[in-house]
Formats: C-alpha cells, structure tokens, sequence
C-alpha cells in the first residue's frame, strides 16, 4: 500500500477485522474458544428461529460447499442443528442450539464494547455520523438489510446487523 491512498472499503476491513478479533477473543476467554473466525462470522448470520444454508452462504459471502463445511464442524461442536424447514418439509433449517444461543449475550457485549469505544474516540456526533453513512453503504449493497427506523437515532445495544443475531 506504499505510495498509493488506501482504500475506503480497505479502512472499512481493518476496523471490522480489528472488532472482529475482539469479539472472537471475548467468545473464546467465555469458554468459546473452539470457534474459529470464519464459523464466528457463519453464526452471526444465523437468525434466531433457523437460517438455510444457502443464505448463510450468501450471507457470509462464501461457497455453499464452505457453508456446509462451517456449518458440519459447529454441529460437531454442539453450536447448531439441523431442523426442518416448517415453511417447506424438503428443506433444513441451521439454527442455533443452547450451547450457540449461549454465545450471543458474550459477542453482543462485545459489540457494546467496541461501540462505546470508537463513540469514546470519535465523539457523539463524528460516531452518528459514520453510522449513518455506514448505512447507506450497506443498504446499497445489500438488499435485504432492513434500516433503521430512524437513521438519525443510534441502533439499540447489540444491533448490528439489520437481521435478528
């Protein structure tokens, strides 16, 4: 990156990577210390009544194959099941078990956090600021984010995602 501007969307990785690191070292010191990042990031697109494979994948940006790869190794671990689909008997759900569900409260503390810290260092008004073009970025991108109700109004504690955790 010598000589050149780095990127917006580079800037973006590096504070993602940076929470992310966070939230999988907080996961691990709760006695979570199994779960690697790739599969962290799986289980953040899991919503709470099941999600199918496919749109983990999509979700997570990754092969199908990958998917069912993450998803075999947290049903080793205890993290998720497969359940039927109650919206098409063909079909499986990925849905969290206790153990996953267990995971939650520590990765949305974690969220808290790190929120609270880049508010900390950014200001009140610079941190709504960046949340909200943050938003227009990801409502761009991805379609099925559901925004805010009011942009203007910083996400509960724990939201991140548009979609349940």
């Amino acid at each position: 990156m010598v000589g050149r501007e780095i990127s917006s969307g580079w800037l973006m990785f590096i504070g993602f990577r940076a929470a992310e690191d966070r939230i999988v070292a907080a996961l691990a010191e709760a006695g979570y210390a199994d779960i690697t990042r790739a599969q962290a990031r799986l289980l953040a697109g899991i919503d709470l009544d099941g999600t199918r494979l496919v749109v983990l994948a999509d979700r997570a940006r990754i092969p199908k194959q990958t998917a069912l790869a993450l998803v075999n190794g947290l049903e080793t671990a205890g993290y998720v099941e497969r359940v039927p689909d109650p919206s098409d008997g063909r079909a499986r759900l990925i849905r969290l078990t206790a153990r996953g569900r267990g995971g939650l409260p520590v990765a949305i503390a974690e969220e808290a956090r790190i929120e609270a810290a880049w508010r900390a260092l950014l200001g009140v008004r610079r941190m709504r600021a960046l949340r909200r073009a943050l938003w227009e970025l990801a409502l761009s991108a991805d379609p099925h984010l559901h925004p805010p109700e009011d942009p203007q109004r910083e996400e509960p504690e724990g939201g991140h995602n548009g979609r349940q955790p």
